[in-house]
């Protein structure tokens, strides 16, 4: 089965990018983050804010992150992105980033995140816990 494609536009601000009005790189890592969580609210149908208590977690915090520069992103251009979770496995997933400009491909992404909850032993740590079945369910595709 296929797993479902999350789609947002984005516009390129001038505060996004270096003085040639160049999207700076670090950038991405941001847009990354907010298709993410966009992404989960939108899919499991639960607003940001209560994820947390919903699913009792403490966050799907990033582990591993990469991304391939195929084509400069600029001032103004408007972003298409298709994010998805390529991979679940028992505690982490994959997500892809794939962001277009005009058609064009421009930035590929790939991030590794963790389902995490508070440690009940000591609640100052975080630890991995199992994504549950009803949560995957919701990411595969009708």
């Amino acid at each position: 089965m296929a797993n479902r494609v999350h789609k947002r536009q984005l516009t390129i601000e001038w505060g996004h990018c270096d003085p040639a009005g160049i999207v700076f790189n670090s950038r991405f890592f941001e847009y990354f983050d907010w298709c993410a969580w966009e992404m989960f609210e939108a899919v499991l149908g639960v607003p940001r804010a209560e994820l947390f208590a919903t699913y009792d977690i403490m966050g799907i915090p990033l582990v591993d992150a990469r991304a391939r520069f195929l084509l400069p992103v600029r001032f103004g251009d408007r972003l298409e992105v298709a994010s998805e979770v390529s991979e679940f496995r028992r505690s982490s997933f994959d997500m892809t980033h794939r962001m277009s400009v005009a058609g064009e491909l421009s930035v590929e992404g790939r991030e590794t995140r963790v389902w995490a909850t508070r440690d009940k032993v000591d609640p100052s740590r975080i630890r991995a816990t199992r994504v549950p079945d009803a949560v995957i369910d919701r990411f595969r595709a009708s």
